[in-house]
């Protein structure tokens, strides 16, 4: 474990910061230009849509009667605890999983201030094929979905002499 936090991966906790800024900005640009389920077209497979996701991920548990609201706090607050703990135990020179972590991070906290402000998360990025859409979604996904696939990337590609050469134990 690095001695000194600058040496470890919370070098990396800016990623964080920008993330949920990013979130919401954004997210607070849509609740003061559109109504709830107002849709914008700017490409054929792509519109601006403002909804309301009471649930997690494609509207897991949406319609659960309200207790699932602090379920997803609870989970945000103890994965941004967890992950904020291992990257202050690994070098900052492992770009890739400190990267990974703090997209997850940022992501969890901008969705986390939506699910205790509003009591549900905005979503508004809405693609689709003919007749076929996948579920809106926000920068705060975006983000937890780059941040796994880089932690799954990095669990195929860092070897164990990578990971020796980086000072993380086994």
């Amino acid at each position: 474990m690095p001695t000194n936090w600058k040496d470890s991966g919370l070098r990396w906790y800016w990623v964080v910061v920008l993330v949920f800024l990013a979130d919401q900005i954004s997210k607070q640009w849509v609740l003061s230009n559109f109504e709830l389920y107002e849709s914008i077209q700017l490409l054929p497979v792509f519109n601006f849509t403002y909804v309301r996701n009471y649930g997690a991920a494609f509207s897991f548990l949406s319609d659960a009667g309200g207790w699932q609201r602090w379920l997803f706090t609870f989970v945000a607050v103890g994965f941004s605890v967890l992950l904020s703990v291992w990257l202050r135990q690994q070098p900052s020179k492992m770009w890739r999983l400190n990267l990974a972590y703090t997209l997850v991070i940022g992501g969890a906290l901008g969705n986390l201030i939506d699910r205790l402000q509003h009591g549900y998360v905005v979503d508004f990025l809405h693609f689709y094929w003919n007749t076929s859409h996948f579920p809106a979604f926000n920068i705060a996904d975006s983000a937890i979905c780059v941040g796994a696939a880089l932690i799954i990337l990095d669990s195929f590609i860092t070897s164990k002499d990578d990971k020796k050469a980086n000072g993380v134990k086994e």
